[in-house]
């Protein structure tokens, strides 16, 4: 069965525009690369508030202990 999926190619990855996809065994495949840039995503609030969690700990200089206490 021919399948069609749209979606971007960014750093070598595809991202499909729609549904995530699942393709099951080793396919042939044909990619079709268009001449047009795709509009930059914007960063959502949580994913910004994800991002610079990460950034904080990163930059930390305190040790990270192997196990957290539960709240």
């Amino acid at each position: 069965m021919l399948q069609t999926y749209e979606g971007y190619l960014e750093k070598g990855r595809f991202y499909p525009l729609g549904p995530p996809v699942s393709i099951e065994g080793r396919r042939r495949v044909i990619v079709t690369v268009l001449d047009e840039q795709m509009p930059e995503q914007k960063e959502t609030s949580q994913a910004q508030a994800w991002r610079e969690f990460f950034e904080t700990v990163n930059a930390s200089d305190e040790e990270i202990p192997a196990t957290f206490e539960r709240v």
